[in-house]
């Protein structure tokens, strides 16, 4: 059924509202405004109204995606799963395509540097390979980020680490169990964990004797 535009109204945001008889339409953003030479007084079938707005979302989904990786990295199918809050999948996967084409997007260079900040922040490999999981990045290339990061025999320095600089005074004060809680907390296989803390039990023990 055709739709006459009664009127056009710009948005404190910069977009364009379109108002048929019935009411409010939908809102244009401005380069899919003036390209498309809308005005008021047009009769638009239904069609014609589709394209138009599958034009703008697209545009609009595109400009998001660009202000969410303005902040920070993505991955390509986190990018996408939040896209979607606000977009139709198909609109939301050009958008991720787009971001891919303008080299913006890197899957591999995403796990590799969430990979490294996870490390940083004392997570182990395990509990960095589920994370990465969870953002949908290929197994490969989560395998490939996680070796370049973490090397043989990392989780237990890394336990020894934190035992040494978080944990050594609640151990001392009979708090194994919800040292042991913590550790495993953070991805920490519950075996090394237990090697761990009963080697720091008798590397303490030892010191005692002596």
């Amino acid at each position: 059924m055709p739709t006459t535009i009664t009127r056009i109204q710009k948005t404190r945001l910069g977009r364009f509202s379109l108002y048929g008889e019935e009411g409010f339409l939908f809102s244009l953003d401005s380069e899919t405004y003036f390209s498309c030479g809308v005005e008021e007084g047009d009769t638009l079938t239904d069609n014609d109204l589709a394209a138009l707005r599958e034009k703008s979302d697209a545009r609009k989904a595109k400009d998001k995606a660009l202000q969410y990786l303005s902040l920070r990295l993505y991955g390509e199918r986190e990018l996408y799963d939040k896209l979607c809050l606000k977009f139709d999948g198909p609109t939301s996967a050009a958008a991720v395509a787009e971001m891919v084409r303008l080299e913006l997007l890197d899957d591999a260079r995403f796990a590799a540097q969430k990979a490294a900040w996870l490390k940083t922040r004392h997570k182990s490999r395990r509990e960095a390979q589920r994370q990465l999981a969870e953002k949908g990045v290929d197994r490969n290339l989560i395998d490939e980020a996680l070796d370049e990061v973490y090397g043989d025999g990392d989780e237990r320095e890394e336990i020894d680490r934190l035992i040494r600089r978080s944990y050594a005074a609640k151990l001392e004060n009979g708090k194994r169990d919800a040292v042991y809680a913590a550790l495993c907390r953070r991805g920490f296989s519950p075996r090394t964990v237990r090697e761990a803390l009963n080697d720091w039990a008798d590397a303490q023990k030892e010191g005692w004797d002596e």
